[in-house]
């Protein structure tokens, strides 16, 4: 046999040595899914053949009385303190009760007097006006506040910033709005004293109508900026700093990155600032009532100061109670337009 005849030989071989190698792979790979599944199911069950005899009766079952018994107290104070006095409002808005004689049922013409009320829409203006300038305020004061602290200061002068922006937080409303009533009195006050050595002559800031609420609106801010200024700056270092680097290699600069990078990354955490800012301020009353109790001519009185002086100073309580569910009502409505909104520009990436 030439040499040329046995190179084919062997080459034929080769090629059916392949060819069956290649068939015999194909039925294990074939057979390998069904040998595994059941000895992967095996497995499994031996484990919890063994998880059941080695755990005690009774345990791991879901038991709802001890989930109820952990909230029974968050819900008892829920029942006595919200629920139950909102219940008894909603009742009494259906009476005239003056605290002196019987309650005298009126049906719904407390609700008509509410509608009808001059002084109670116009105290609802001014409080309108009054959140959304503390919530403009708050949102655009906290965040410049957080990104000046959070840009390259040493530990020690931000931890000094930090105390000194959230410090007058601590300070009750009553200290506050005495203070800022002596610092601003026309006559010694502090700051009317220095703008008098500069030879301008002060307004007046609790007397004049178009002072009066633009002045409770920066007291306002200066106390509770501190709350809003910690929010912000929690939600500024929860930005990666790995997108901002990123970016920065791509040639965006400072402004671009900002608006485009950090302002979509914290637009959950804005978004909760504007919220619970929104809530406090439409419930503004301890400010107005120790400086200005609403005045002067009613330019500064707000819808839970007139609460207060129908419930209270006028003894209407049924009325009083008709306020106080349509404040919970236009709070709810505003929430609920603020969540609705918030789907188109609150990014939950």
């Amino acid at each position: 046999m030439s040499e040329g005849d046995r190179g084919g030989l062997a080459a034929g071989d080769q090629r059916h040595q392949g060819t069956a190698g290649c068939a015999d792979r194909s039925q294990q790979e074939a057979a390998g899914p069904a040998e595994m599944t059941v000895a992967t199911d095996v497995a499994v069950r031996d484990r919890r053949d063994t998880g059941r005899a080695g755990r005690p009766a009774g345990t791991g079952r879901a038991n709802p009385l001890a989930g109820w018994l952990f909230l029974s107290p968050s819900l008892l104070l829920f029942a006595v303190f919200i629920l139950g006095p909102f219940m008894v409002g909603l009742g009494m808005s259906l009476f005239s009760y003056d605290l002196l004689t019987p309650p005298k049922f009126v049906g719904l013409d407390n609700f008509r007097r509410v509608v009808e009320d001059g002084l109670l829409l116009h105290s609802l203006r001014n409080t309108f006006v009054f959140a959304f300038a503390s919530m403009v305020t708050h949102l655009a004061g906290g965040l410049l506040l957080a990104i000046a602290v959070n840009r390259g200061i040493n530990k020690v002068l931000s931890y000094f910033v930090r105390t000194a922006v959230f410090f007058p937080f601590l300070i009750s409303w009553a200290a506050v709005a005495l203070l800022w009533k002596y610092v601003l009195d026309p006559t010694f006050g502090i700051f009317s004293y220095y703008l008098k050595e500069l030879s301008i002559d002060p307004p007046g800031w609790f007397t004049d109508p178009a002072w009066a609420l633009p002045s409770i609106i920066g007291i306002d801010f200066w106390h509770t900026i501190g709350y809003t200024f910690l929010i912000m700056l929690a939600g500024l270092q929860t930005v990666p700093s790995e997108m901002v680097e990123a970016a920065r290699c791509d040639g965006a600069n400072r402004f671009q990155t900002f608006f485009h990078i950090t302002l979509p990354m914290m637009s959950p955490t804005m978004f909760f600032a504007s919220v619970i800012t929104f809530i406090g301020a439409f419930q503004i009353f301890d400010p107005i009532q120790i400086i200005t109790r609403g005045g002067p001519n009613d330019s500064t009185i707000s819808v839970v100061m007139y609460l207060y002086q129908t419930t209270f100073q006028a003894f209407q309580v049924g009325y009083g109670s008709t306020i106080a569910l349509a404040v919970f009502v236009v709070i709810m409505g505003v929430t609920l337009l603020q969540f609705w909104g918030s789907r188109k520009w609150v990014h939950n990436a």
